[in-house]
């Protein structure tokens, strides 16, 4: 393969790809390595060295397995993929990482791309307050039949005093919700995660209310599970005017997050841990042994 000369990079970055001679990995290899590493043009002998040892890697694997050694076909995003794959080659992972990351690098710098469009991520829903929590209710109590208040009571307690939406929220019957000592809970048997949550102490007398009045029935109306929009009408009855919006499931259960946040105390850890970001937090979670159902209604149950 002809080597092109790095005769526009700085004295040290071209000497440090002149001077690749590696003995671990095959010279069409090392040939390859110094050619893409050249073109990508590295700013320092460091980032030149870091392209030459990952470049190698993958010049090494595609004369294994038969591939051409041409940036084209080479630094294709799955070809780069299938050589940093576990054990496809035999790298740590710290390793395979790095040279991933790398790898990706040169193939920018050769085939430049567009720049990608960015996408903002999605915010956490605002959470009510408890004076549009008490409105709600209120909007609740005025509905003109006593079903239509126990469900549109229901319809609160249940998102913002256990955090159901979907159909979690809307599998719900009456012989779910439990008195137990300590405080009430809802067994959610239906959507992906059946589990049992503990309900806020100031949604008690309510929701149980609700629950009795259902018994085996849906709590928030409806035949079936699988029906859709039961909530639509309940969320546009308890629509109050300029203070008090159209009522959205979403910023119920934001609601119940934040509230139970709070008591458990989750800002003054993650300010503690210096923790700005949840994404490991599911990982920390799962070093930590279960929790029973009488300690989470402890925790979780007592609200404010």
């Amino acid at each position: 393969m002809p080597r092109i000369p790095a005769r526009s990079a700085p004295p040290q970055v071209q000497a440090a790809i002149e001077g690749f001679a590696p003995r671990t990995v095959p010279a069409g290899a090392a040939a390859f390595a110094k050619e893409v590493t050249a073109r990508a043009a590295p700013e320092s002998a460091n980032r030149a060295k870091a392209f030459l040892f990952a470049a190698s890697r993958l010049g090494a694997f595609c004369e294994s397995v038969g591939l051409d050694l041409s940036a084209e076909v080479a630094l294709h995003p799955s070809v780069i993929e299938r050589c940093c794959a576990p054990g496809v080659t035999v790298m740590s992972g710290p390793t395979r990482r790095t040279v991933r990351t790398n790898l990706r690098a040169i193939a920018r710098a050769l085939q430049p791309a567009p720049p990608p469009v960015w996408l903002g991520r999605e915010r956490a829903k605002q959470p009510y307050t408890r004076a549009e929590i008490a409105g709600y209710l209120a909007l609740a109590d005025a509905q003109g039949t006593e079903a239509r208040r126990m469900r549109a009571g229901a319809l609160v307690c249940l998102g913002a005093g256990a955090g159901l939406v979907g159909a979690d929220l809307k599998a719900v019957c009456g012989t779910d919700v439990a008195v137990r000592p300590g405080g009430v809970v809802v067994e959610v048997r239906a959507g992906r995660a059946p589990r049992v949550v503990p309900v806020l102490a100031s949604y008690h007398d309510r929701l149980v209310g609700a629950a009795r009045f259902a018994g085996g029935r849906l709590v928030i109306g409806g035949t079936s599970v699988s029906r859709r929009n039961v909530t639509t009408p309940l969320t546009a009855s308890l629509c109050g005017g300029r203070d008090l919006p159209r009522l959205e499931v979403a910023r119920l259960r934001a609601t119940w997050l934040t509230e139970v946040a709070g008591a458990i105390g989750l800002r003054a850890f993650m300010d503690a841990a210096g923790i700005t970001c949840s994404q490991r937090l599911g990982d920390v979670v799962a070093e930590l042994p279960g929790v029973g159902l009488d300690e989470a209604v402890r925790l979780l149950g007592a609200g404010r």
